[in-house]
């Protein structure tokens, strides 16, 4: 351990000279206008890989953004751990939001980071902790203390559903084998406190479109006697929850796993503010499915939230008038059992019943993605907590997050494998966001922990 963080300590300022370099591109792959950039992101990840030591690495075409994949071989009779990441990264709007510059980093202290945070888009999510792994094999590799072989797949599509992810990993199995995935793109209960993600939301999202009359009309002339698609909608939207915050489409609870006594005490267990958690967001008071806490609601409950809405004039000053449609994307956080599929059709024959015969109604589903769960009794998990509780001085707590990750369920149903999330990341840390950053103690513990993990994992695996 000693070696391992003497050398992370004397290149710290390469290490975040490098990541600084990286988060410069501007890797947003929801927009083509950024294709080129999500591209030379790619290439930079291929040099990376290289440079730190994979005796093999190759760029693979996909139906759309490529996947860079590396390996370091070093006895096939050895465990391998497939490292996942993405270099892809959310579009920064709205910009006018950032303090600075979000493809312009910068690194600031502050309160929660007093060692510094870097910020830029892509800082946490996920190119600060997909890079920590380059780093960390780097690590091993210059001490010669890599106990294991070691694969990388990092994608570029991730942001916008990882579309080509499937069609990658079902052609390319043995490529892929491993006994065990690793990834970090969740995030762990303060600097003091880690946490390892045990379980992850599912996802179904649709976009919805409701059309009245063929045209706009004036509202004045119209006002009154044509049903207004705006109106409507959110009418409908609004009939989506109960008084209880309790979701209405018949049927959406029916495969729900309902949490144990038992396990909801152990989540109580984490350390939570519900002061600091309203403080942090400027909000008066929680708000969510009656019955449950703040964590419980974020965590092990399906919710149905609203994205984006849209329709009629939104433009400076007023224009009267009755928009001819109206549309909303909205998206659903899955439990287990609940399949994005099967909730996706729900969804649809309800939002058809409920609208009025006076507009008409089209869902379009987009992406979606099953809920996962692994056992903490799994020797990964162990392996990951033994490694945060060297680094740390505290064991890991077991958490389930509220996000999707819909690439793991996928993993175990074509690899066969277990994922672990060994997450650095704050919740504060504002991915998504304008200001997202990452901090430069989280980006340089992970880098100290990951090798351990290898490690552990190895012995455990004899």
């Amino acid at each position: 351990m000693a070696s391992i963080n003497s050398y992370v300590h004397e290149n710290k300022q390469r290490f975040i000279d490098e990541l600084i370099s990286l988060l410069k591109i501007p890797s947003i792959s929801a927009d083509k206008a950024y294709k080129k950039d999500v591209l030379k992101t790619a290439d930079a990840i291929k040099d990376a890989l290289k440079q730190a030591g994979c005796n093999s690495v190759e760029i693979c075409e996909t139906p759309g953004y490529p996947i860079v994949f590396g390996e370091h071989i070093i006895d096939e009779h050895l465990p391998t751990v497939l490292v996942y990441g993405h270099y892809d990264v959310q579009p920064a709007d709205p910009i006018e939001l950032w303090d600075s510059p979000p493809f312009e980093p910068i690194v600031k202290k502050t309160e929660t980071h007093p060692e510094g945070a870097i910020y830029a888009r892509g800082a946490c999510d996920d190119k600060g902790q997909m890079y920590m792994h380059i780093k960390a094999f780097e690590v091993m590799m210059e001490l010669d203390i890599l106990p294991c072989n070691i694969k990388f797949m990092i994608e570029g599509e991730e942001e916008i559903g990882s579309p080509s992810l499937e069609w990658f990993v079902q052609r390319y199995q043995e490529k892929l084998s491993n006994d065990v995935i690793l990834i970090s793109d969740t995030g762990m209960i303060s600097n003091s406190q880690p946490s390892i993600t045990t379980g992850l939301r599912g996802l179904s999202y649709v976009e919805v479109e409701v059309t009245g009359p063929n045209r706009d009309l004036h509202s004045g002339l119209y006002g009154g006697a044509v049903a207004n698609p705006i109106n409507i909608l959110t009418k409908m939207i609004a009939s989506l929850h109960d008084e209880n915050n309790h979701i209405t489409i018949p049927g959406f609870y029916d495969k729900v796993i309902e949490a144990s006594d038992e396990e909801r005490q152990e989540m109580a267990k984490a350390p939570f503010s519900l002061d600091a958690y309203k403080s942090a967001l400027n909000i008066e008071d929680v708000y969510g499915e009656k019955g449950f806490s703040t964590n419980e609601r974020n965590s092990i409950r399906p919710t149905l939230d609203v994205n984006g809405i849209w329709g009629g004039y939104i433009g400076e000053g007023a224009k009267t008038v009755i928009a001819s449609k109206a549309y909303a994307k909205i998206s659903m956080r899955l439990v287990p059992d609940q399949d994005p599929d099967e909730i996706t059709e729900l969804f649809v024959n309800h939002f058809e019943k409920i609208a009025p015969n006076v507009v008409s109604v089209k869902v379009s589903p987009h992406h979606g993605g099953h809920p996962y769960v692994t056992p903490i009794d799994n020797i990964g998990y162990k392996a990951a907590n033994k490694a945060y509780s060297e680094t740390f001085g505290v064991s890991a707590i077991p958490q389930r997050s509220g996000g999707s990750i819909p690439i793991v369920a996928l993993f175990e149903k074509e690899l066969k494998s277990k994922t672990i999330l060994m997450g650095f990341g704050l919740d504060s840390d504002a991915i998504h966001s304008p200001n997202e950053h990452y901090g430069i103690f989280n980006y340089l513990k992970g880098i100290e922990t990951i090798p351990l993990f290898h490690k552990y994992f190895t012995e455990m695996s004899s």
